[in-house]
């Protein structure tokens, strides 16, 4: 008797969306007890790791559109996580920088995440680990 495959089993973007989605609420679970959303982690990882970013650098690297990031970003700027700057290379563009106190909850939110990057990786052997990301890259 052979076992019949579920028509999504076939694809690999379906099995790529079904990890995304189990990732997604593993780390969001992890973020709910900072109060803190995964894109907007995602945002403050962004400018922990730069001086200053523009809206649209910032949006590219956050992996969000535009739209969305303006909302987001002024319920954090309301949160006193960033703030805005206008740009002094370019009066007409805004940088987006964390606040002492968005560094402080991004150190705190950071270990969590490295947390949940472990169990992950822990799901894995070495070699497997690595070759998931290098075959992910590949495809971003």
């Amino acid at each position: 008797m052979t076992t019949q495959l579920d028509p999504f089993d076939r694809h690999l973007s379906y099995a790529l969306a079904a990890a995304h989605r189990t990732v997604n609420q593993l780390l969001n679970a992890r973020l709910k007890k900072h109060g803190i959303q995964i894109e907007a982690w995602r945002i403050m990882e962004c400018l922990d790791q730069s001086e200053k970013l523009t809206m649209g650098e910032l949006a590219k690297r956050a992996l969000l559109n535009p739209s969305a990031l303006s909302k987001l970003v002024d319920r954090m700027v309301s949160d006193g996580l960033v703030h805005r700057q206008i740009s002094t290379a370019d009066q007409r563009q805004i940088n987006l920088l964390l606040t002492n106190l968005g560094r402080m909850r991004m150190l705190q939110i950071r270990q969590d995440v490295e947390d949940e990057d472990r169990a992950l990786t822990e799901q894995f052997d070495m070699q497997d680990s690595a070759l998931l990301m290098q075959l992910l890259s590949k495809l971003i």
